[in-house]
């Protein structure tokens, strides 16, 4: 058997990817966007008891545990999500915080289209060529929200520094400079709050 070896961040690839598998279980290529709200994508595994895709997030690379420290995939998928390792878990339930400072519990799984995103004032993705890329648009689609550099996840700021890309830039390319721009930022303020006061000089 060949042993597999990872460049230092891939594993959050990997992570990514069985992210993205797990959601392409449920039905998402929908011919007609349903009326009812929320929109529920149906599980297409045969047995499955789950009602519809529920994201879980990730620490990192790790999945994250529930109050009874067990993880979700040892949790029920059917609605309640009871513990099948021990009896003393009502559900789970995890107090893991998430980037943006809220418990993983104060989180919902919403589905909206763009055009409903775009109503309620709300960033959007750039369009994909094609619909087995998913929401795949670039590397920073791997990205938490609030670390892109593109308009799929923040707000404010985002519409400003996506306009500085550069036509003839990749996404490497663009990104790169972007960081190189943010160290010489970074390194001018740190030698700026260094730099001696002028000394006043008295008249005589």
């Amino acid at each position: 058997m060949e042993r597999l070896t990872l460049p230092p961040l891939g594993a959050a690839a990997v992570d990514e990817y069985l992210e993205y598998r797990r959601y392409k279980q449920h039905k998402t290529d929908l011919e007609t966007i349903p009326q009812q709200r929320p929109i529920d994508l149906p599980c297409r595994v045969t047995g499955c008891q789950c009602r519809a895709y529920l994201y879980v997030p990730l620490n990192g690379s790790q999945p994250i545990r529930c109050r009874c420290k067990h993880f979700a995939d040892q949790h029920s998928a059917a609605p309640g999500f009871t513990c099948n390792i021990c009896s003393k878990c009502s559900g789970f339930h995890s107090c893991f915080t998430c980037a943006c400072g809220q418990p993983a519990y104060a989180h919902d799984t919403v589905v909206e289209t763009k055009q409903e995103r775009l109503a309620q004032g709300k960033p959007v993705g750039q369009d994909v060529p094609y619909a087995a890329m998913g929401g795949l648009t670039g590397f920073s689609s791997l990205a938490e929200g609030y670390m892109r550099l593109d308009d799929s996840g923040i707000v404010g700021t985002s519409s400003q520094v996506s306009s500085l890309r550069r036509p003839e830039e990749d996404d490497m390319a663009f990104f790169e400079r972007r960081y190189q721009e943010r160290m010489k930022m970074e390194k001018a303020a740190k030698w700026k709050g260094k730099a001696p006061l002028p000394s006043a000089t008295k008249p005589s």
